[in-house]
């Protein structure tokens, strides 16, 4: 997940990017995650992270939506930090991470992923 510190590394701090990492490499690489926003009904926000155009936003309740409250609790247990915050935290850096790692419109390979 080098590709990950190489586009958010100085952008944000280690407890984002390893929150980041865990949940990715756990969901199999960035197509699972996608999947995970499609399938929660949140096609057109996940797509916007990954087209050239602007991100639209997505929120706590959202992340919720597309995560699941289990997946939550234990991001937020291998992370050491409250649900809420892990909540927070990829809400605001997760469309960031996903654009970036789109900056053409698409995905990368699996195996840069």
């Amino acid at each position: 997940m080098s590709w990950l510190k190489g586009i958010l590394g100085g952008v944000v701090g280690a407890e984002v990017l390893s929150l980041l990492k865990d949940y990715i490499d756990k969901k199999g690489g960035l197509e699972n995650v996608v999947k995970d926003f499609e399938n929660a009904g949140l096609t057109n926000k996940v797509r916007s992270w990954i087209s050239t155009g602007p991100n639209l936003p997505t929120n706590s309740v959202e992340i919720e939506q597309a995560l699941g409250l289990d997946k939550l609790v234990e991001l937020a247990r291998n992370a050491g930090i409250p649900v809420d915050k892990v909540k927070d935290m990829l809400a605001e850096y997760l469309p960031i991470a996903i654009d970036k790692a789109a900056p053409e419109g698409k995905l990368p390979p699996k195996e840069a992923a």
